[in-house]
């Protein structure tokens, strides 16, 4: 079972992970205004207060370059593209993980302090930053973070922020119209019905009835 068919099965929602950061500010004051153009959001059947709030979110950033930079690196490690459908970031999940921290505020310690996290291991194995390492050494990494069930010691930390970017990316991923159609799923359709078969018909005696 490769990677992607593997990801269809791993529950999607948030896994608390108790990271240990140095420099990360949970309080939301490193958030900056973005200065790129903020897109529309939906707004059929929301209140306006709702429309208000995410365009606020939008037009403002968490992740810094750097940051955004690794969690698409990742994404495309977790769900890359193959020949039934594109990458995660294809899917635009980096934008989706980017505004979700913003949505839900309890991500955003875990997710800055595992991104430093995965950062420094890199930097201890390598001397290069995650993204600055080859194909094979980021795999390695993540191979040693990705099953927490059987992480060496010392690597809970990592297990635990990579689960949590797992969930987001299968999260983002398979809620774009890419995701579902990768999934197969139809959706509702009407269907057709064409009576009891002849044989059960004559079996109890319905004929003159049906």
């Amino acid at each position: 079972m490769n990677r992607r068919d593997s990801i269809k099965f791993i529950g999607v929602g948030s896994i608390s992970a108790g990271m240990i950061l140095g420099s990360c500010k949970p309080d939301g004051k490193n958030v900056e205004t973005a200065t790129e153009e903020t897109p529309e959001v939906l707004k059929a059947g929301r209140q306006k207060f709702e429309i208000e709030r995410d365009n606020k979110l939008l037009s403002e950033t968490f992740f810094d370059d750097h940051e955004m930079a690794t969690i698409t690196v990742l994404a495309d490690i977790i769900i890359p593209a193959d020949e039934k459908s594109g990458s995660a970031t294809e899917a635009e999940v980096p934008a989706f993980i980017e505004f979700i921290v913003k949505d839900m505020p309890y991500h955003q310690v875990p997710m800055r302090g595992g991104l430093r996290w995965l950062d420094m291991e890199c930097l201890k194995r390598f001397e290069k930053t995650f993204v600055d390492c080859s194909k094979k050494q980021q795999l390695e990494v993540v191979e040693d973070i990705a099953y927490p069930n059987d992480v060496k010691p010392g690597l809970e930390q990592g297990a635990a922020f990579f689960s949590r970017m797992r969930d987001l990316t299968a999260t983002g991923f398979f809620t774009t119209q890419m995701g579902i159609e990768d999934l197969g799923y139809m959706g509702n359709r009407p269907g057709t019905y064409d009576g009891p078969p002849e044989d059960e018909i004559a079996k109890h005696g319905l004929e003159d009835v049906l």
